[in-house]
């Protein structure tokens, strides 16, 4: 148990323990740190979103309707469901002209444990703008309406814009399209299954685009778009004190970073043009940020000043009903460093 990267402490004794798989990875392809199984295939979840939204910049939806910065950072969103992200929501919908009803996100309860005790005092219903996943569901729709595709069958793997998804993630990620292996997401949508290192080089180029192969200009401008929309206002991606939103306030623009369901986390420095993408072996979501923060430090990324200011997620504390800590959550790894970058 001492040999895992991630131990869960009770006191001073290792109760629990987290394997993880790393990439690190340049936005020339090449590979510049890893732990664990650098290729391991897998579902990266809402960590997709920043290319999810691509269509909406490429295919002139933005323009069409209009859509703020705050808005495009939405779409790329697992959202804690506080007022504002449901009022930018059902700001968007006015903006295509539906209703709330279009959209397919089913709901659940927020992590905004405020808006949901404020929901029960009204006696009020949970709704789809409560879901984490309902900018990402506007965002498609917001594509579809301008490219005047089929709205009732968005969620289908077949659809026209999903199948637009699979071409800019292959593209991005520079992996081919038909070996992106599909299931269906949380929020219904399809979800999509590559190797850690092609998540990673996603990020690279999302955090850098400059540096991507000539000849996409277009690639560029989007990418460029949508990392500023969630650098300048990261508290669409997340919410109050959330780590992808606290990580890139922190890092004022230098790191854009999404979170996925079962473990996952990726990110990008568009200082040094490197990409991160992490998953937990056993889909845990305790132990993403923890090895995250080390993975930061231990590539030297910002200063130890600005790391500090989300030092609160490199160790994270176990807590008991009374809100007492009585242990951590802290990395024990050291990243296989394989070229300078």
């Amino acid at each position: 148990m001492s040999e895992k990267p991630i131990h869960v402490y009770r006191g001073d004794y290792i109760e629990s323990s987290h394997d993880i798989h790393v990439a690190v990875v340049h936005t020339s392809g090449r590979v510049i740190a890893t732990y664990g199984d650098a290729y391991r295939l897998t579902f990266a979840r809402s960590s997709m979103k920043p290319f999810q939204v691509l269509p909406v910049v490429k295919e002139g939806a933005r323009k069409a309707y209009d859509i703020t910065d705050q808005e495009l950072s939405l779409f790329c969103a697992s959202h804690s469901g506080e007022p504002f992200h449901r009022e930018a929501v059902a700001g968007v919908l006015e903006k295509i002209r539906l209703k709330e009803s279009a959209l397919q996100c089913g709901t659940h309860i927020p992590k905004d444990h405020e808006s949901y005790l404020e929901l029960i005092k009204q006696g009020g219903e949970l709704t789809p703008y409560y879901s984490n996943c309902s900018g990402k569901h506007a965002g498609m729709l917001t594509g579809c309406v301008h490219q005047q595709l089929d709205i009732d069958t968005y969620r289908e793997l077949n659809h026209p814009y999903q199948q637009q998804i699979i071409d800019e993630i292959a593209h991005v990620c520079s992996f081919t399209n038909d070996a992106i292996e599909t299931s269906v997401d949380g929020c219904g949508v399809p979800v999509h299954q590559l190797p850690l290192y092609h998540v990673a080089l996603g990020f690279a180029r999302l955090a850098k685009p400059e540096t991507w192969e000539e000849g996409q200009i277009p690639d560029k401008d989007a990418l460029e778009e949508i990392r500023k929309a969630m650098t300048t206002f990261p508290e669409m991606v997340a919410g109050t004190d959330c780590f992808d939103t606290d990580l890139m306030k922190a890092f004022q623009g230098r790191i854009v970073a999404k979170g996925g369901a079962e473990g996952v986390h990726c990110f990008g420095d568009a200082e040094t043009g490197l990409g991160v993408a992490l998953k937990v072996e056993d889909g845990n979501g305790r132990a993403a940020s923890v090895a995250a923060m080390d993975i930061i430090r231990q590539l030297k990324i910002g200063t130890k000043a600005i790391r500090k200011k989300v030092d609160k997620y490199a160790e994270v504390p176990v807590t008991i009903a009374r809100k007492e800590t009585i242990g951590v959550i802290k990395p024990n790894f050291i990243l296989n460093k394989i070229q300078q970058i």
